[in-house]
C-alpha cells in the first residue's frame, strides 16, 4: 500500500520536482482555467500554474505569511517515486478548518482510492475542509464526503463539514506571475510560432471555456441549494 508522508517543511528536490510534474501533467483538473492541451496557450498556462506551485512550495519554509501543509503518496515498489499528493492551507483564525489548493495522483495510479486516502488523512487534521471544483467533479467528491456549499468563480465549491468556511484564508497572489517577463516571453514565442490570428482564438476559446464553466457550476448550485447560494459570500482570501 502506497505511504502517505505529512510535511509542513519544504520537501527535498526530488520530491519537489515531481510534485511539479504531476501538477503541469494535470492542468487541465488542477488550474481555475481547465485549459485542453488542444488550446495554443497551454503551454503558457503550464509554466503560470507550475510557478504558482513552486511558491506554495517555498511557502512550507514560512517564507511567506502563509501556512501550508503537503501530503504526499509514495509508491509502494518504488518508495523514491511520488504518485499522488494534496496540498491545502489551514486557516489560523479556525483551527479545524482548510482550503485544498492542489490534489493530484499519477495517471497510472488512479481509481485506486489514493485520492481518497488522501483527503481522509487531511480531514482527520482538518474536520472543516473546503476545495473548489468543476461541476462534472460534484459528484466523485460527493461520494468522498464532501457537499456543495457555494460558487467560487468557474467551481462549485465544496465542504466537508456540509457549510462554508467562516474564517478568512490566504492563498499566493498570482497576478505578478502572468505579467512577468517569463510569461511575455513565453506568449511572444507562441505568437511567433502559432500567429496572431490562432492566439486570439485561444484566447476567445479559454474565455468561453471559463463561462461554459461558471454556468454549469451556478445552475448545479442552484438546482442543490437554492438561488440564494449564488449571492452567499465567504470572507475574501488575503493575498500574499
Amino acid at each position: 500500500m502506497p505511504s502517505l508522508h505529512l510535511f509542513e517543511t519544504p520537501p527535498d528536490e526530488s520530491v519537489d520536482s515531481q510534485i511539479l510534474q504531476l501538477v503541469v501533467d494535470n492542468l487541465s483538473d488542477i488550474s481555475a482555467v481547465a485549459l485542453l492541451p488542444s488550446n495554443p496557450l497551454y503551454n503558457l498556462y503550464q509554466y503560470g500554474v507550475g510557478f504558482e506551485a513552486h511558491l506554495y512550495l517555498q511557502a512550507l519554509a514560512g517564507t511567506r505569511d502563509l501556512k501550508v501543509e503537503l501530503l504526499v503518496a509514495f509508491d509502494d515498489d518504488d518508495p523514491n517515486r511520488v504518485i499522488g499528493f494534496l496540498l491545502y492551507l489551514p486557516l489560523v483564525d479556525q483551527p479545524q478548518a482548510c482550503s485544498v489548493v492542489y490534489l493530484a495522483v499519477a495517471a497510472d495510479r488512479r481509481r485506486q482510492g489514493l485520492a481518497r486516502r488522501l483527503l481522509e488523512r487531511m480531514t482527520t487534521r482538518y474536520p472543516q475542509a473546503e476545495l473548489a471544483c468543476q461541476a462534472g467533479r460534484v459528484e466523485w467528491f460527493t461520494a468522498l464526503g464532501f457537499r456543495p456549499v457555494g460558487v467560487r468563480g468557474p467551481h462549485v465549491l465544496m465542504s466537508s463539514s456540509g457549510r462554508a468556511n467562516e474564517g478568512q484564508g490566504a492563498m499566493i497572489d498570482i497576478e505578478p506571475i502572468y505579467r512577468s517577463e517569463q510569461v511575455r516571453q513565453i506568449h511572444a514565442y507562441l505568437l511567433k510560432q502559432h500567429g496572431q490570428r490562432a492566439m486570439v482564438d485561444a484566447e476567445k476559446q479559454r474565455d468561453r471555456r471559463l463561462d461554459q464553466l461558471t454556468r454549469q457550476a451556478q445552475a448545479l448550485v442552484v438546482e442543490r441549494l437554492g438561488e440564494a447560494a449564488l449571492y452567499s459570500r465567504a470572507p475574501a482570501p488575503r493575498l500574499v
